[in-house]
């Protein structure tokens, strides 16, 4: 079998940021790089879960509600992916992003989608801190950046 095409993304020097993955047709998919590939930490699954769950109700109530096609977290839980429609510029995805780690960064209150075991597949497994702190780290790392840094490094 053909290798994906995020297996060929040398992860040794995969530095924190935000990459563009791939294009399909009309959807562009995001790499939120988080945390740097094998570096012996990783997004902890109960924050990644709650990051999750406020990212993808931020993204799906924001002006570009209609562009969104998905907001989930990688395997290996260095990231995210974040796949959007291309009437999306670059400039207001990477905007968008920014935007969603201010408003997680900030949330007080219940967890969207977690009050009842109907709503998640595992509602017991959430931290609200561990999400903020998640946010608050990648906030710095992309707080400056622009369109020229979404290519992944060679």
């Amino acid at each position: 079998m053909e290798k994906i095409t995020s297996f060929c993304v040398n992860h040794d020097i995969l530095p924190k940021g935000m990459y563009i993955s791939r294009v399909d047709g009309d959807i562009i998919t995001y790499d939120l790089r988080m945390v740097v590939p094998n570096g012996g930490i990783y997004l902890e699954n109960d924050g990644l879960h709650t990051f999750e769950h406020l990212f993808a109700t931020y993204v799906r109530n924001s002006a570009y509600a209609d562009e969104i096609i998905y907001a989930g977290p990688m395997g290996c839980r260095t990231g995210f992916y974040f796949l959007v429609r291309d009437k999306m510029t670059k400039a207001e995805a990477i905007a968008l992003v920014q935007k969603t780690m201010q408003f997680i960064s900030n949330y007080e209150g219940a967890i969207p989608g977690a009050q009842e075991s109907k709503e998640c597949g595992n509602y017991l497994d959430h931290d609200l801190t561990k999400a903020k702190t998640i946010a608050k780290e990648y906030l710095e790392v992309i707080k400056d950046w622009h369109i020229e840094q979404l290519a992944y490094p060679q």
